[in-house]
């Protein structure tokens, strides 16, 4: 009786410390997710800052740049069609990210050709308003880079915690999913070309 009592109670606390092993991790799993989400609203506020600084960024060039209309034209359209695609960080998936990422890589192409416009324009060169939004630009386009890197960091360490084992026998069960990551755009292996 002693015996089986013994072997009954080393079941019971076997099983106690198997569960809570498992609660355990799937609360840094949880964590991780929550990281990762936090981390994708971070990017997406830079974005954001980015998009909220272009309209004073348009309206300083056109006064001095009127007649660069097509190009002026492209710059809104790309932060209008930048700021309707968004992402719930609910719905980070690979499809969603890429649709994402191209409305904002065209947002920065444009940007870039409004910006090489200016070299035409001496006095909005040294215009103090457009200085100020340009190195405004400059630094929310080097925010967005630290934000996507963090996102990226955080992204890699998530994906590799629910594919190690036994973690991911909790996490399938647990319905914890790969984030997607981002990924260069096309054509970024080529330096930009620059002309004067």
């Amino acid at each position: 009786m002693k015996k089986s009592l013994i072997v009954l109670i080393s079941i019971l606390a076997l099983l106690v410390i198997i569960i809570g092993y498992g609660i355990s991790i799937n609360n840094k799993m949880v964590n991780a997710d929550e990281a990762v989400m936090s981390q994708w609203a971070k990017v997406e506020n830079q974005y954001q800052r980015r998009a909220d600084l272009i309209p004073n960024l348009v309206n300083t060039v056109k006064g001095y740049a009127s007649h660069e209309k097509e190009t002026l034209d492209a710059v809104v359209n790309a932060r209008a069609k930048a700021t309707q695609v968004t992402i719930s960080p609910d719905n980070l998936n690979e499809a969603s990210l890429q649709k994402y990422q191209a409305a904002q890589g065209e947002l920065s192409q444009a940007l870039g050709r409004l910006l090489m416009v200016t070299e035409n324009y001496p006095d909005l060169k040294a215009n103090q308003n457009f200085l100020e939004l340009q190195a405004q630009l400059e630094g929310t386009e080097n925010r967005i880079s630290t934000e996507r890197t963090r996102y990226t960091d955080m992204v890699r360490d998530y994906n590799a915690m629910i594919r190690r084992f036994p973690a991911s026998i909790i996490a399938g069960i647990g319905g914890f999913d790969k984030k997607p990551q981002f990924t260069a755009e096309a054509g970024a292996e080529k330096a930009p070309e620059v002309k004067f």
